[in-house]
């Protein structure tokens, strides 16, 4: 393997530790919405930024039972911190696919990037540029949609296109909420 490679979390002690922080933080072993908010501190967002917290949420939680249980958890820590490229635009893809019918269209992904500037403040472009922008660049029969195969192949192609996604779009920050725990106890 080489050293890029995803690692998948195997380690007894390593799993330990994250189950140990898990149940800590959700002593039900069941996380709801309302307490992955709480978790990162994001209660009180306006509307669109409420929108990108529901949708993560949905796509972490596998099973759709409302709930993040530990192997969902576990799922997503593994594919935001050690996921393959590919693997991680597959979720980017999912994320923005707001209504699950396989494209991207321009509404979807301004909705959710307008959704992301309300959390991260992400502002070297407006919501609409960044739209735009990757219709423009990646967008190759000019449908006004994107196919996961477009989205994957046009992002993988663009070096500075896959810097602003992946940016953009960082979940990293997050996850690292998750796995610290809170900065203060409530």
């Amino acid at each position: 393997m080489g050293a890029n490679e995803s690692v998948p979390i195997d380690s007894t002690v390593e799993m330990h530790h994250y189950y140990s922080k898990f149940m800590r933080e959700c002593p039900s072993g069941q996380l709801s919405l309302h307490e992955f908010k709480k978790l990162l501190g994001l209660q009180g967002l306006d509307p669109q930024g409420d929108l990108y917290i529901k949708r993560v949420f949905d796509i972490f939680d596998l099973n759709q039972d409302g709930f993040i249980d530990f192997l969902e958890f576990i799922a997503a820590i593994n594919l935001v911190i050690r996921g393959k490229i590919d693997q991680k635009l597959k979720w980017y893809f999912k994320l923005y696919d707001a209504d699950g019918n396989g494209c991207i269209d321009k509404k979807e992904l301004l909705s959710i990037f307008t959704a992301i500037q309300a959390i991260n403040g992400y502002t070297s472009m407006t919501a609409e540029e960044f739209t735009n922008m990757i219709f423009q660049k990646i967008d190759v029969n000019n449908d006004g949609e994107l196919t996961l195969e477009e989205f994957i192949s046009g992002v993988e192609r663009d070096e500075d296109l896959m810097e602003l996604i992946t940016k953009s779009f960082d979940l990293s920050n997050v996850l690292k909420v998750i796995q610290n725990g809170r900065r203060h106890s409530i």
